[in-house]
């Protein structure tokens, strides 16, 4: 027991390894009626919806790392069971983990793609070139 508190004290006394973020203007998300088999993809604008069936999802943010805005996206959403107008989700999706905080529904998965990018100004490099 004592190593444990004194693991758990190492693990709170340590500097957090903080990483910055940039807020994107949208996200691409992905649908999937488990019923019928039909999937689609749609891009969002922050504050935009999109009606998919029975659900309305709501993009309310979309961050990416600053320092690597082709790794992982983490988006907000909300959405909304249309018969019933109840929030049926709100929270952070993440693009690499979507089962970590995923929409717990039995006909519709939804699960973010990635946050789309300001465009490059002409001339600039991305550095994939």
């Amino acid at each position: 027991m004592k190593g444990l508190w004194l693991a758990l004290g190492c693990l709170l006394a340590a500097p957090a390894m903080a990483q910055d973020y940039a807020e994107a203007e949208g996200a691409t998300l992905r649908f999937l009626d488990k019923l019928t088999s039909e999937t689609g993809d749609v891009s969002l604008s922050r504050g935009q919806a999109a009606q998919f069936g029975r659900l309305l999802v709501r993009l309310d943010s979309c961050r990416y790392p600053a320092a690597n805005p082709t790794s992982d996206a983490s988006a907000h959403l909300t959405v909304v069971e249309e018969v019933t107008q109840s929030t049926i989700f709100t929270g952070w999706m993440v693009a690499s983990s979507p089962a970590l905080s995923a929409l717990d529904h039995p006909r519709y998965d939804v699960w973010v793609l990635s946050c789309v990018l300001p465009e490059a100004p002409e001339g600039q490099t991305t550095g994939d070139e």
